[in-house]
């Protein structure tokens, strides 16, 4: 297999063609998506029919993957979390947010596949918080590299949400105590090449530790406007059989919530990663 590599902005984001991912992944072809992840951030395939047990094994071949606390698993394939508007609330995905930044070692990637999707609607946004931090100024950067803050699990998965009925809520509860809260750096250094990128987002991030409570929301409010900015972003309209994998420690996604009452189901793979370093 050859892989071929369209770049959809400069900011972010490819489209690879040449590869069939239900086949094995060979160590030379590993290593040239990952390198190519790390570069453009988002990777795009079409026409990939995998099983749930292939979306696994593909998945497996970058890392240990997560279990998640909250989410509907694919029976007898725990690894693979299922997205289904007709079986739980997805508003938490209806923001920018970077997946599990609540835990103390956040995905270095995911792998998103569409299993069943609306007529129109349902398209996914990604942005680079690479290219949103290359855009500050110098003293806002040096100013954010001495800053870290709090991610809590609670902030898009609250007990009004979750934790309804006695099972739901010893669900919930579990998932809580086995997560507190943790402190990440505002600006994280990618493990591989070293670049900086923002990594506070609105899914997960609660406050700025060394700033008072309202230094603390105006900067992220800043930070939250900043890296949605179009310059930042690209904008992905599914097709069933595509799969996007993304750079979980450098870009922020957004799940367009526009086709209510229609059916979108989408299977996810998630790839434990590092702890965040400045």
């Amino acid at each position: 297999m050859h892989l071929t590599l369209k770049k959809i902005s400069p900011a972010l984001g490819a489209v690879v063609a040449g590869i069939d991912l239900a086949r094995p992944l060979t160590e030379q072809l590993r290593l040239e998506l990952l390198n190519s992840l790390v570069e453009r951030q988002v990777l795009f395939f079409r026409d990939q029919h995998l099983t749930p047990q292939q979306h696994r094994d593909f998945a497996a071949k970058f890392g240990d993957l997560h279990i998640h606390p909250i989410y509907p698993h694919v029976a007898g394939v725990r690894e693979i979390i299922v997205l289904d508007t007709q079986k739980i609330d997805l508003a938490d995905n209806a923001i920018w947010h970077t997946d599990v930044t609540f835990a103390e070692k956040p995905p270095m990637g995911a792998i998103l596949r569409a299993e069943k999707l609306p007529e129109t609607g349902g398209d996914t946004l990604w942005s680079s918080g690479a290219a949103a931090y290359a855009a500050l100024s110098h003293p806002m950067r040096e100013m954010l590299e001495k800053l870290t803050a709090t991610h809590d699990f609670v902030k898009s998965f609250p007990v009004e949400r979750f934790g309804g009925g006695a099972d739901a809520y010893a669900k919930w509860e579990k998932a809580r105590l086995d997560n507190p809260p943790v402190r990440h750096p505002v600006i994280r250094s990618h493990p591989i090449t070293g670049d900086k990128s923002i990594f506070v987002n609105e899914g997960f991030t609660s406050c700025i530790n060394e700033l008072s409570g309202r230094e603390s929301k105006f900067l992220l409010e800043f930070l939250f406007q900043h890296i949605a900015k179009p310059e930042f972003t690209i904008r992905w309209q599914w097709q069933v059989g595509d799969i996007a994998f993304w750079d979980n420690r450098s870009t922020q996604h957004y799940a367009v919530d526009d086709y209510r009452p229609n059916h979108r189901v989408m299977h996810r793979a998630t790839i434990i990663g590092d702890v965040p370093r400045a």
